[in-house]
């Protein structure tokens, strides 16, 4: 009798109690099934575990506070922002300018039509700076004319402040057309060689609609979306090198369940923001006509995001090499996006302002096949994965 028996132990007893190394796979139930109930339990637990582990983070949490500001506050930081590159779009703003030189006709006639600007003549070239230094004026244009014949412009103004940043880019806009006359007057007198390209008449639009649906719109669906794949890569990579990772594929979780479940719920939280946004946008007084697409299309671009952190989580060694190759990534794609037929920033106007081309549904299609793709080829190469070598 074996030693075995002598103990009292069957040796085929033991050998079934023995650890076993895990699996890629979920066990097996006895009728050949497979543990779906439990599974999906036990993904729900990990992906609440990994949404409680956001609030800790200091720096999602100030991400998604600022975000909140600008959808909350919007109309508000439109009018803010949009008066630091069109500041005659803000009602009552008004400057006044002293113009003095030998030649001045020109641009007084082209500064009077601006508006937000109003010159005076000064014949007396020391006058004018000296009404300038006493805060009568808020800057001093001396315009001399060469022998050449060539208008010359020499701008005084304060050396810094809002003030100033204001008043350079109204007078910037002021001497561009006052060098569109010049060049218009050069042309019917025969001076130019060639002449000059027809320049439309200036149209009345908002510069509000402008800047809310080209800048603010796309920062607001985009940012959930890059800041989504920054915490996924953040995530793995501190389950690696913590070695929690091992620790969830309990039965009846596999690696592919547990990656299921952190990205799922890293990957809802970009839509779920952009419907906040823009519900608050539209309390705010922004009309958006297509919010369902945009939501799509950002659900759509989280999916393939978070799918790319993914794969670099698990395959870069350390935090800041995946990262580093995340920003890389990043970087790659909007370079990329510019080549494509619309960016995604005009994606987002076209669908926000209700005047989608057959292009625009074209791309959003394409970005959820191209995110479908990039989650079922994640899935199949983890398949493939080598638990253990992580």
């Amino acid at each position: 009798m074996s030693r075995d028996r002598e103990r009292g132990r069957d040796p085929e007893r033991q050998s079934d109690s023995s650890p076993r190394r895990r699996g890629p796979n979920p066990p097996a139930r006895p009728d050949g099934g497979t543990e779906s109930g439990s599974t999906w339990g036990a993904r729900w637990a990990v992906a609440r575990r990994e949404l409680r582990s956001l609030r800790s983070e200091k720096t999602i949490v100030l991400a998604l506070a600022i975000q909140l500001f600008i959808a909350a506050f919007s109309s508000f930081l439109v009018v803010g922002l949009v008066s630091l590159y069109d500041p005659g779009s803000v009602d009552g703003y008004q400057t006044e300018v002293a113009v003095t030189g030998d030649d001045t006709e020109t641009l007084l006639s082209v500064a009077n039509q601006r508006d937000g600007v109003t010159a005076q003549r000064y014949d007396d070239r020391t006058a004018a700076y000296e009404a300038f230094e006493a805060g009568a004026v808020s800057a001093v244009l001396d315009a001399n004319r060469n022998d050449e014949g060539r208008l010359s412009v020499t701008v005084t103004a304060p050396e810094e402040g809002l003030q100033t940043t204001l008043l350079v880019v109204q007078l910037r806009d002021t001497l561009e057309n006052v060098e569109r006359v010049e060049r218009q007057q050069n042309a019917e007198s025969g001076r130019l060689e060639q002449s000059p390209v027809p320049v439309p008449s200036q149209i009345q639009a908002s510069p509000y609609a402008g800047f809310t649906y080209t800048i603010l719109l796309p920062l607001l669906c985009f940012l959930p979306v890059f800041i989504s794949g920054s915490i996924v890569v953040d995530s793995l990579i501190e389950e690696r090198q913590r070695g929690t990772l091992e620790l969830l594929r309990v039965a009846p979780l596999s690696l592919a369940d547990v990656i299921d479940a952190k990205l799922l719920a890293i990957a809802v939280l970009a839509p779920l923001q952009a419907i906040a946004w823009l519900f608050l946008l539209t309390a705010n007084g922004t009309s958006i006509a297509g919010p369902a697409a945009l939501v799509v299309l950002v659900a759509a671009l989280s999916l393939l995001v978070v799918a790319v952190g993914v794969a670099i989580a698990l395959w870069a060694p350390d935090r800041r090499q995946a990262q580093l190759l995340y920003s890389v990534a990043t970087v790659g794609a909007l370079v990329v996006a510019t080549i494509l037929p619309e960016h995604p920033a005009n994606t987002v106007a076209k669908f926000s302002i209700g005047n989608p081309t057959a292009t625009t549904w074209a791309l959003l299609a394409g970005y959820c096949l191209l995110a479908v793709g990039a989650f079922v080829a994640l899935r199949r190469w983890i398949d493939r994965l080598e638990p253990d070598s992580l």
